[in-house]
């Protein structure tokens, strides 16, 4: 394995998943590449009666933070680390950019929220299931593991 594709939102499922995708990526000498997707556009109301209207969206300091954190904790542990910002559809731009890196394997976090379907996968981590030629490892959230282990 040599190169890891993370992806990462901030949430905790998604911190797990960037702590589990650097321990792979140590043992395996692997490049990790975090990722982290915003939309391309914001709809905004701009009169009344329901009118809409969209800008493009620009990605704050915040938003940004995530990929910061995965970078600093990728330096922490040694494992050589690049972090993209990609538009669009979380699962369609993953599963894209993992493509075009040609990553050895996609780690991605999963909230599980939602209906019962949901309970085990999010839809982020189902979509990229589906859509992926590649591996995809998706680390469920302690909260959702410990919910279905109560079940």
């Amino acid at each position: 394995m040599e190169r890891v594709l993370i992806a990462t939102d901030g949430f905790p499922s998604a911190q797990e998943a960037v702590e589990f995708g650097l321990e792979l990526a140590a043992e395996h000498d692997a490049v990790a590449t975090f990722v982290l997707v915003v939309p391309v556009l914001d709809v905004v109301p701009v009169g009344g009666f329901g009118v809409m209207g969209a800008t493009v969206h620009r990605a704050t300091k915040e938003e940004l933070e995530p990929l910061d954190h995965a970078r600093r904790q990728a330096e922490e542990v040694g494992v050589a680390a690049h972090t993209r910002l990609l538009r669009g559809d979380p699962a369609d731009e993953i599963v894209a950019f993992a493509d075009v890196i040609d990553a050895d394997l996609i780690v991605v976090g999963s909230r599980g929220h939602g209906a019962f379907t949901s309970a085990l996968l999010g839809s982020v981590s189902r979509g990229i299931l589906r859509e992926a030629r590649r591996p995809v490892l998706v680390v469920r959230s302690t909260a959702a593991r410990e919910a279905l282990a109560t079940a």
